[in-house]
């Protein structure tokens, strides 16, 4: 049985206004504005692309996994000034996902953790295949393994949508 999942970015419209933040304001929230000197190496988790060298982003905290149980998490991300919300068709998988080392964690509707892996993202689609076997799992999320940062969550989708 095949399976079928999206990828989901995070959404612009409650970054944007931070942009607007002096960077006093930002160091109050435990966020920092930068430019990008390396092309690929600031990931947005909006666009789910790499930003190009002399783009600015923020660098900030985000709680990820907002959850009444041990494994409520929260990361450092980037996201790109200006960046439009990504919108990945069923199976597919950007990129800036792709090029990296991740860390999948698999949970359950009610938050709790049912597993994890690490994999390079050229082997996604077969972690996400295994995870999603299990129909216990509702939803994974993707981290970059090196550094840690959140990248994105993935869904299971019916065939049809």
């Amino acid at each position: 049985m095949a399976i079928f999942f999206q990828i989901s970015a995070l959404a612009a419209e409650q970054f944007q206004p931070l942009f607007a933040l002096a960077d006093a304001a930002l160091a109050e929230i435990g966020a920092k504005r930068c430019l990008a000197d390396a092309h690929p190496g600031y990931p947005c988790r909006v666009s789910l692309a790499d930003a190009e060298v002399g783009e600015t982003l923020l660098l900030l905290p985000f709680l990820h996994h907002e959850t009444p149980s041990p494994y409520r998490a929260s990361g450092p991300i980037f996201v790109r000034q200006g960046a439009m919300q990504a919108q990945s068709a069923v199976n597919e998988v950007p990129d800036s996902v792709r090029r990296r080392l991740l860390s999948i964690r698999a949970y359950a509707a009610d938050g709790e953790l049912l597993g994890a892996e690490v994999t390079e993202g050229e082997a996604l689609e077969t972690v996400i295949e295994a995870f999603f076997a299990d129909p216990e799992v509702a939803f994974l999320h993707l981290h970059n393994a090196r550094p840690g940062c959140y990248s994105c969550r993935v869904d299971r989708v019916t065939a049809g949508r």
